[in-house]
């Protein structure tokens, strides 16, 4: 019974992301955009609102976003047969995906953060869920770096009740040049950073892959790391041409790369699959910072379609070898289920920029306009690199997964559940073809950029050097295995190790050095078992006493006297 229930939600979340597609699609034809508002409560001539902010972008979001959790859904009902908590699960990812829709819907910042707070709680549940100590300590770390950016965004409307309304939509045009307006914009920067894990808080995004697959894959393409995004695409007005956004510009540009030579270090499948999301996150930051909102948001949908796509092929990979996540495991697996690794290619090569599917439309364009932006080399050089090692570590996955050998053991039982797979079908169609239509949509002037060839190769030409490099540090990895080289690129850049140990291991030091000295040395002899033992010594000298002879009384009533006669 109560799995019919999901399956009805899962066929409501389906035909709602249709409906939604449909609407978006009215809506921009017809230039169209709806608020719907209600008072709640009024507060200091500051009225407490319910907004609901309906155009063309948030209706196209939320149906790749409802198209996603519906297909997850359907991928998770399979996946996680075997659960005890199975329809907690369920609950949890449900009341995720409408936290996410609530926030997609607010132009308000008191009904966003409500959904951006849902978010983070839910995302702490989910990423606990299997309840161990790793668990534990990656739910941790996700919540804390996450509470940074809600108290950003808590901060921002403190100071936004100067204004009378939290209604940000109504400032778009108006309050550009304004000096506190400047304050808020870049708190919501702050707290936009923090949940799409740009430098210094990218280590939270690949320890979240605690959590179950079918949860990583609805997180990392369309829901927690992309709010973020997706609230400065709605800030863009605002903040364009603010000192903030040329700092933007250099942590997302740092972040790309740091993301790209990582994967190119990392053997986790899922941790590979979130650093590349990390590099894609960082390349929507960059192109807006530059002013191309537009372009950015298209990545995002692009994005979302074959990110989540890869996710579901990488979870059925591991759930049937064993749970084992490690790719040097994998190979040859063309053999023993060619339609997921089929499926895991697609959205592998999309993720590349393959031409003509659904990554190539969106990154080529973001490549191409970024070559009309006057910037140095360098700037040029970490960009166009950036893209290259996103070949690189794609092309590394599938070597390991399909090319190599079978390295795994003889006991292995590999077979393709037929639900699962119309997942996947869908959104690989999607993967496929996804691109295209929202280009056509979005972009009713095409957009032809005429570039001498150098340029109009140098993407190419690029892509080609990352993947070179990445063979090169494959090769070197056992040169420099032992070296400080080695943690420096598989750890982020030192990031893991100084935004966890290095921001808690003095306290763990000094609390542990507490815990010897006082609570189990100076306070528990002079205070509890100080006392216990005192008493107990006493108690026993008495009973001593009790049990001897006349003489021992007569002698301490001796003593007691000649005490008395001294003194008086």
């Amino acid at each position: 019974m109560k799995m019919c229930k999901f399956m009805f939600i899962m066929n409501f979340l389906f035909l709602f992301s249709m409906f939604m597609f449909l609407l978006g699609l009215y809506f921009m034809v017809m230039n169209l955009v709806f608020m719907f508002e209600w008072e709640l409560f009024e507060l200091n001539s500051s009225m407490i609102l319910m907004l609901i902010y309906m155009d063309w972008i948030s209706c196209f979001f939320m149906g790749v976003v409802l198209l996603i959790s519906s297909m997850v859904f359907m991928y998770s009902k399979f996946y996680m047969e075997g659960e005890v908590n199975l329809y907690r699960f369920m609950y949890l990812l449900f009341f995720f995906v409408v936290s996410m829709l609530l926030l997609i819907m607010s132009p308000n910042l008191i009904s966003l953060m409500l959904g951006w707070d849902g978010l983070g709680m839910i995302s702490y549940c989910l990423v606990i869920y299997y309840q161990n100590v790793k668990s534990s300590n990656s739910g941790m770390l996700t919540v804390l770096m996450n509470r940074v950016g809600d108290v950003m965004i808590l901060m921002s409307i403190v100071w936004m009740i100067n204004y009378g309304t939290w209604n940000f939509m109504l400032y778009n045009m108006y309050m550009v040049n304004d000096y506190q307006m400047q304050l808020v914009c870049f708190l919501v920067f702050m707290g936009a950073i923090t949940k799409s894990a740009q430098i210094p808080y990218s280590p939270w995004l690949p320890a979240a892959m605690a959590a179950p697959t079918p949860v990583s894959a609805l997180v990392h393409s369309s829901t927690l790391v992309t709010a973020g995004v997706y609230l400065l695409v709605r800030f863009s007005n605002l903040m364009y041409g603010m000192f903030f956004m040329k700092f933007l510009f250099i942590l997302s540009v740092l972040t790309m790369f740091m993301a790209g030579v990582s994967a190119n270090y990392e053997f986790d499948l899922k941790k590979i699959i979130a650093l590349s999301t990390l590099s894609q996150l960082g390349l929507m930051l960059m192109i807006l910072s530059i002013g191309l909102d537009l372009i950015s948001f298209y990545h995002l949908l692009t994005h979302a379609l074959f990110k989540s796509l890869l996710f579901l092929s990488a979870g059925i990979l591991i759930h049937l070898m064993n749970n084992n996540q490690d790719i040097r495991m994998m190979g040859n697996l063309i053999y023993y289920v060619p339609l997921v690794v089929v499926i895991f290619n697609i959205s592998n090569l999309s993720l590349c920029g393959m031409p003509f599917m659904a990554g190539f439309y969106s990154k080529d364009m973001m490549a191409e306009v970024f070559l009309m932006y006057k910037f140095n080399w360098l700037v040029f050089f970490f960009f166009f690199f950036s893209i290259g090692l996103t070949l690189s570590y794609s092309l590394r996955l599938s070597w390991f997964s399909v090319v190599s050998f079978f390295n795994m053991g003889v006991c292995f039982n590999l077979y393709e559940n037929v639900y699962m797979m119309l997942s996947m079908f869908i959104l690989s169609l999607m993967s496929l073809i996804g691109g295209s239509v929202f280009m056509w949509l979005m972009f009713s002037i095409m957009h032809l950029i005429y570039m001498d060839m150098i340029f109009k190769f140098m993407v190419l030409f690029f892509m080609m050097v990352g993947m070179m490099f990445g063979i090169f540090m494959y090769k070197l990895n056992y040169l420099i295995y032992g070296m400080n080289l080695y943690n420096f690129m598989w750890g982020m850049w030192f990031g893991v190790n100084l935004f966890t140990y290095g921001v808690i291991l003095n306290f763990l030091n000094k609390s542990f050095y507490m815990l010897k000295v006082y609570d189990l040395g100076w306070f528990e002899e002079l205070g509890s078992h100080g006392i216990y033992k005192n008493i107990i010594s006493l108690s026993n000298l008495n009973l001593f006493i009790q049990f001897n002879n006349l003489k021992s009384y007569l002698f301490e009533m001796f003593f007691l006297l000649l005490i008395l006669f001294l003194i008086f």
